[in-house]
Parts: structure tokens; sequence; C-alpha cells
């Protein structure tokens, strides 16, 4: 019988077309985006509606979705049905449409078993002085329902200013958007629903209105809004700063600041993402190239491993 060599899984991501979608991808990671209104990357994803592909070892093709299904030891033989996280890059070129998600339970009644939808966003760049709706003003569903009718944005939409850096959590219920001139590593739980709030009465290619979930939104939306806030705690170890971000019970999420050889030991699956600069893994006498952009996944009980570089790294488990 043939032994397969654990290798880490680099992930070729899928990108998305959307209204408010750039060019910053293309930019920022050179990835080969299909338009110049390419709004997301989805860089590690088995979401049956953009999986991504195994780019090198063994399974390399195989669609991740696939992979999950098949081969569930590279994960630890993890009790979900479905890979249970998606990671994201967002460019919001324009205003993204205020929206909230559902949890798992309405999700899963309303939504034909999809996952609810916990995020949380890392702001890699952003313009100058820029903001994003996070939360609402409303004391009551009743006062809620009343400024949506009334169309009182300016009053019911909380905005808070952003800088790059700087980490959000967002909980299923929360109203949110990200604003103009914002580039985002997203984690999230593997969901693709999002139910539309306000959308600045803009009109798509074909001059009609997107649809609003207005009767959805106002089901799932938590009132009044609960502030949840993270306060990052940063680790230094050798040649590392190890920054904790939100340790919740959907995932937990860290950057790695590495700054020469780093030594890292997890039993656990990890999903990492390159946002600034590059490195060498370096495992068991193998190395793999690091580069900006790049996506992978650390198999369950791969052990002991070395990254030799200088860069910034997103790093994610369940």
């Amino acid at each position: 019988m043939e032994v397969i060599k654990v290798q880490p899984l680099f992930l070729k991501p899928v990108f998305k077309e959307r209204i408010w979608g750039g060019t910053e991808l293309q930019k920022e990671f050179g990835y080969d985006i299909p338009t110049d209104k390419t709004g997301e990357c989805w860089a590690i994803s088995a979401h049956p509606n953009g999986p991504s592909i195994v780019g090198n070892g063994p399974y390399a093709g195989m669609a991740f979705d696939e992979l999950w299904s098949m081969h569930p030891e590279l994960f630890g033989n993890p009790q979900e049905e479905v890979f249970p996280l998606l990671t994201k890059i967002l460019d919001a070129n324009m205003d993204l449409s205020v929206q909230v998600h559902p949890d798992d339970s309405y999700a899963k009644v309303n939504e034909n078993g999809e996952l609810g939808k916990t995020e949380c966003w890392y702001i890699i760049d952003c313009k100058e002085d820029a903001d994003m709706i996070f939360g609402h003003s409303a004391r009551t569903k009743e006062e809620l329902i009343e400024q949506i009718d009334e169309g009182l944005w300016n009053e019911l939409l909380r905005r808070v200013k952003i800088k790059p850096g700087d980490f959000f959590f967002v909980p299923s219920g929360t109203i949110h958007a990200l604003c103009e001139g914002t580039l985002v590593l997203e984690t999230q739980q593997s969901s693709d629903t999002t139910y539309r709030v306000y959308d600045y009465d803009r009109r798509d290619d074909n001059g009609n209105f997107r649809d609003l979930h207005l009767e959805k939104a106002i089901d799932v939306i938590t009132v009044p809004h609960q502030n949840i806030l993270t306060k990052p705690m940063v680790e230094e170890k050798n040649n590392v700063a190890i920054t904790t971000y939100v340790k919740s019970e959907f995932f937990s999420v860290y950057k790695w600041d590495v700054k020469g050889e780093a030594t890292f030991f997890d039993e656990q699956y990890l999903l990492l993402s390159v946002i600034k600069g590059e490195g060498t893994l370096l495992h068991n006498g193998e190395a793999y190239s690091l580069a900006k952009g790049t996506h992978l996944i650390i198999p369950a009980g791969y052990g002991e491993f070395q990254i030799d570089g200088v860069c910034e790294i997103i790093v994610s488990h369940t």
C-alpha cells in the first residue's frame, strides 16, 4: 500500500464579480482576476457556491469539498459533514449593501440546512479616514421596523472609523457593511446566506434594483445592537509575534508576524493566508514557498514546522 506523505494543502482561489468590486485583488496580490469588478476572493472554501481547488501534491486538481469528504484523516476525522470555515478577501471598491446574517438555527430552517454566518474582518488596507457600518441605534424591534419603514438610515445605522490592522468580530444578527476603499480578510462560517437591508437605491447593470430581504432581516437582527469588542492579545516568541484576535465557538483567529525563522506546532488543522511579505515553510526537509497572497491548510497531525522569512499571516481554526 502506497504511503502518501502529508503535505500542506495549497489552494487556488475562486473569484466573484460584485457590483461593488474593483481591481485591488490584482494590484495588491497579483491575482488573475476575471473582471474589473472583482469583489471577492474565496481563498479557502469548500462551499458548493465556490470550492477552492487543491494546487499541489497527491490531491492536486481535487475540489476542496471533495477532499474534505474523501480524506477526513487530513482534518483529524472531524464530526462536521461540511467544512465549517470560509476564508475570503474582499475588495470594497464601492459601499457594500447594508446586510445581516442569520444564526445556525434560523438558517437551518429557512435556508435549506445552510449554516449561519458569524464572521470577522481583518482590515488589510483602507483609504484615509475610512469607516464602515457596524450596528444600529434602535432600542426595540418596533423602533427598528419604524426607522426602516421611514427610510431613516442616517439615524438608524451606526458608523465606526477604521484603519489598517483593525479587527472586528461580527456575530450573526449584526447589521454591517464595508464601505468604499476597504480591503479586508474575512474569516467566517461556511455560509453564503446574506439578508440585504438597504442598498442605497442602487441599480444593477440591467437597471434593476437589487432584491432586499427585509422580512428575514428583521427576524434575525439583534435588538438592541450588541457591541462585542475583542481585545487583541500579543505574545512574543522567537522571531514571531502572535496576536490572538478572537476565540469563539465558531473559529479562532490569529496573526503571525514572522521576522526570521520561527517554529510552530499544532495538532489540529490550520488555515493560513499570507497577507504581507514572503517566507518559506520548512518541514521534515521539505521547503514550500509562501508568497504574498498564498492560502494553505496545514493538515491535522502535521507536527512541528518552521516559517522562515518576513511576513504576516492570518491563521484560523475551529
